[in-house]
């Protein structure tokens, strides 16, 4: 895969522009985007997928389109849940950590065809290991969804556009804290069952943040 040198900057407003003209496979009123990477690539402030969500949004806000950033962290199982196995359980992180049934009926649910719109932001706090009790956001038709976090290729959400921040295994290893990276093999099982690199529509490759370059596609 040829990648090409871009900034951040360039690429939040690229993919912005992009956005404005992608229609939805099902024929519903919001498209539905994927921001797909590892949390250690947002060591340091940038490069995260997370950060170049929230920059699109505000690319997107801009040119006078409605976007809702919704981080997958938002939406942890109960730590009871997360961690019945042991706070280093590798089979428990890659397939049981998030809750995808909350992101099915909360998230992607209210933007099928004939939805109301009305999506929850966020559904559990793992700090506090409690609900959110957030409100519900409605996104206008027309409107974004851009849903960032880890493993999100594997669940066959209905993304309309998928992006995905590569980090080479030695980039990943050395930027992961040494807390986290017992997470490690789960990333390793990602790449050889999903190869995300080569399922998402646009690549970011970010191994030094400060110089991503990116596969030159977005729809």
């Amino acid at each position: 895969m040829r990648l090409e040198p871009i900034t951040w900057e360039r690429l939040a407003d690229t993919l912005a522009d992009r956005l404005l003209g992608l229609k939805t496979a099902d024929g519903g009123s919001w498209p539905r985007i994927a921001f797909d990477g590892a949390p250690a690539g947002g060591a340091g402030g940038i490069g995260g997928t997370g950060e170049l969500a929230r920059r699109v949004a505000d690319a997107l806000r801009v040119r006078g389109r409605s976007a809702l950033v919704v981080g997958t962290e938002g939406f942890l199982r109960p730590a009871s849940l997360r961690f019945e196995y042991g706070h280093e359980d590798v089979e428990a992180y890659y397939s049981g950590w998030f809750d995808t049934g909350a992101l099915w009926r909360e998230v992607f649910g209210p933007l099928d065809p004939g939805g109301t719109g009305r999506v929850l932001p966020d559904l559990w706090d793992p700090v506090a290991d409690r609900a959110t009790r957030s409100p519900y956001v409605r996104l206008p038709p027309g409107g974004l969804l851009l849903l960032h976090g880890p493993l999100l290729l594997g669940h066959w959400f209905p993304f309309d556009l998928t992006l995905h921040v590569r980090l080479s295994p030695g980039a990943l290893a050395r930027r992961t804290p040494e807390g986290d990276r017992w997470t490690l093999p789960a990333f390793e099982r990602y790449e050889s069952e999903v190869d995300p690199a080569a399922t998402a529509d646009v690549v970011v490759r970010a191994d030094d943040p400060r110089h991503p370059a990116w596969s030159g596609r977005a729809g």
